[in-house]
């Protein structure tokens, strides 16, 4: 497939958005990878590696990523998709982290990228951030792709600090699933909206049991 000739300027809002200082509260949450991490189930550089396989096409594609597409299209109306999210997204601890996230993201937008324009903003993380970038301009695919990387990327730094791995094995890790990204990321513009929701049972007990863990790290 051809590549798309890339704008310097797309390319610095996105890495405004998913630039890791800023202040979403990302760092603060494992999205269940620490319920696993607890139960003894990821230990090591090869399970974190799997696990966040798992996350990517399931629920990171299928639920905030599929949310994305519809949205910026107008597949949907923003409002209802925001809806939908209040849905699909079960466990507590996982809804609260979307919703706080992207509430703190909304008011980041104005200083931090005033092109994407005024409010009114959508309550989940991953429809503020698309929104923003696409009112900029920024292709859908550009904006899928940088989404899922710096999502995996923030987790890759978490794991690193709670598994623990070294810094070394955080970045095989990237690189391992960079091209997976890629693919995942074309693969969501292709998805029927029938497939939205669609998520790993093991990967939601997880994230419910999190709150019921004695000792945590993360929020979620």
């Amino acid at each position: 497939m051809p590549s798309t000739p890339t704008d310097p300027g797309h390319l610095a809002i996105l890495l405004r958005l998913g630039d890791s200082a800023l202040p979403t509260g990302a760092f603060s949450h494992s999205f269940g990878l620490e319920s696993y991490l607890a139960a003894g189930t990821v230990t090591n550089e090869a399970g974190v590696e799997s696990w966040l396989l798992g996350y990517l096409q399931t629920q990171l594609c299928t639920t905030d990523a599929l949310a994305m597409r519809v949205a910026a299209t107008g597949e949907l109306p923003v409002g209802e998709v925001d809806a939908m999210l209040d849905a699909a997204v079960v466990p507590a601890q996982i809804h609260r982290a979307s919703v706080t996230m992207g509430t703190q993201l909304a008011k980041l937008v104005p200083a931090a990228l005033p092109e994407a324009g005024p409010g009114p903003w959508p309550r989940h993380y991953c429809l503020v951030f698309a929104l923003a970038a696409t009112r900029c301009g920024i292709p859908l695919s550009m904006v899928l792709h940088a989404y899922l990387a710096g999502t995996v990327s923030s987790l890759v730094q978490n794991a690193v600090r709670a598994v623990p791995l070294g810094q070394m094995a955080g970045q095989r890790i990237l690189g391992r699933l960079r091209p997976i990204m890629t693919v995942s990321a074309e693969r969501v513009l292709r998805l029927p909206l029938e497939d939205f929701g669609t998520t790993a049972p093991g990967l939601e007990v997880a994230q419910m049991r999190h709150e019921h863990l004695r000792a945590r790290m993360f929020m979620s």
